[in-house]
């Protein structure tokens, strides 16, 4: 598994977990839905691919700031729980989180 594909299945699973405490849903609810999305979409843009570090420690903050706000939020109540869930996948976020940030590689001008 990729180190992207890894953090799409950490958000979602995150998601997942906090929509199920917070919404009272068996299945995600259309927000949570959405936000699930728009992670998805960030991840596979995200101009570090393979070599970036977890979002919260990434010198680029390509998230929108209320879906960043939520995210964060998700985060926070997830986070914790994520050892005793998924503990692959914590641990897993816990050495990615450590990893340098990145670099962004500079454009060659002529």
């Amino acid at each position: 598994m990729s180190r992207i594909e890894r953090e799409i299945n950490t958000v979602r699973v995150m998601i997942t977990d906090y929509c199920r405490a917070h919404h009272n849903a068996k299945e995600p609810c259309l927000e949570c839905v959405e936000l699930a999305e728009y992670a998805l979409e960030r991840l596979n843009k995200c101009p570090f691919g393979e070599g970036k570090t977890t979002c919260a420690r990434c010198p680029v903050h390509c998230y929108r700031a209320d879906k960043r706000e939520k995210i964060r939020t998700v985060m926070r109540y997830a986070g914790p729980r994520m050892i005793y869930r998924h503990p692959v996948l914590a641990i897993f976020h816990i050495v990615d989180n450590r990893r340098k940030a990145p670099v962004k590689k500079k454009t060659a001008t002529s």
